[in-house]
């Protein structure tokens, strides 16, 4: 191919690059302010936006009380949050799918789930109040995590297919001590709570859980986007990792511990989400391609979006507000199996 040949191709693909790159920026701000907007009270886009804006600028109020009430104390922190645990769980499947080299695996793969909903379950039946449960939930998260790793150990070292099985025996565990957990509570009301807590929400969204749930997910994050051209090589096997001069036990550390501090925190905040950091990656991955310097921005966008959606569909689709996990479950399955069909059980 000539240079003015490759020259024209570059200048085609640019407006397509940037297109995507604006649209993956915009589209969460859009839909945020559009979930502002809708549920059992309608607040008109202007509306929403005003009273957005009167936070920084002098502006007069021309809304009702109530509007302002409903967007700023209610609908915002939820829709922050639905956002960050969004981004958080996509960013997160995407660096243990690079990490294990297998697009099957999740964020929960190392039974971080099963740790925390634990958790979550044994703060909800000592304490009986829904206030200790965040901590509760990220505690036995980390510690799940240390399990596994725990297990995983052979002679001063930790395979991935180790690692792997760690977090099977892990979550099994975990997930037997949370049935004995349901058995013993008192049927009518402790445990409805648990196994309402358990399908994810965001109806206990509030700017205080934001206030120390965001800056977890933001260093989980951010240390894996600083380890981004890591990811790739430790997407490659372990001998020509080595051969690239990297120290691949180190490495994986780093982003194991990175990325189970973000699915820890997410599921403290919101419970058991299922299906985001498994099917986003995928979908990033089919639009940027398997770079983590454009998959890891582009998960944290999608997964922002899907998750946003999702939320969105969930409290105002019934007058009863259905759990995440369900909606998750319903789209991501069949959304998989048609990713996988169209691969042919491909990575890309």
């Amino acid at each position: 191919m000539t240079d003015a040949a490759v020259s024209l191709s570059r200048a085609r693909r640019l407006p397509q690059h940037v297109l995507l790159t604006v649209a993956l920026v915009v589209l969460p701000l859009v839909l945020a302010v559009i979930a502002l907007c809708l549920g059992r009270y309608l607040v008109s886009p202007g509306n929403a936006l005003s009273i957005l804006a009167s936070k920084a600028l002098p502006i007069a109020p021309h809304w009702e009380a109530v509007e302002e009430t409903v967007v700023l104390n209610i609908r915002l922190p939820r829709v922050l949050m639905a956002l960050l645990i969004g981004g958080g769980l996509a960013v997160a499947g995407a660096a243990f799918q690079g990490l294990f080299g297998n697009p099957l695996v999740s964020p929960h793969i190392l039974g971080v789930s099963s740790g925390a909903g634990f958790g979550a379950a044994l703060t909800i039946l000592v304490f009986r109040h829904m206030a200790f449960v965040p901590a509760g939930a990220l505690v036995f998260g980390i510690l799940a995590m240390m399990v596994a790793l725990w297990i995983s150990r052979r002679g001063g070292r930790s395979s991935l297919f180790m690692l792997i099985l760690g977090g099977v025996i892990t979550a099994a565990m975990f997930e037997a001590l949370l049935s004995l957990l349901k058995y013993v509570a008192d049927p009518n009301d402790t445990l409805p709570t648990i196994v309402y807590w358990l399908m994810g929400s965001l109806t206990s969204s509030s700017y205080e859980m934001l206030a120390w749930g965001a800056p977890l997910i933001g260093v989980g994050v951010a240390a894996l986007w600083a380890l981004r051209w890591r990811l790739n090589i430790l997407s490659l096997s372990e001998v020509e990792a080595r051969s690239l001069g990297t120290n691949v036990t180190v490495m994986r550390w780093v982003v194991i511990v990175a990325a189970t501090l973000v699915t820890a925190t997410t599921v403290s905040l919101a419970g058991i989400i299922g299906w985001v950091g498994l099917v986003i990656p995928h979908v990033a991955r089919m639009l940027v391609g398997a770079n983590h310097s454009a998959l890891i921005p582009a998960s944290v966008s999608i997964g922002a979006i899907y998750l946003l959606v999702i939320d969105t569909v969930a409290r105002t689709a019934t007058s009863a507000e259905i759990p995440l996990s369900i909606l998750t479950a319903i789209i991501g399955a069949p959304f998989f199996a048609y990713l996988l069909k169209r691969a042919k059980g491909g990575w890309s």
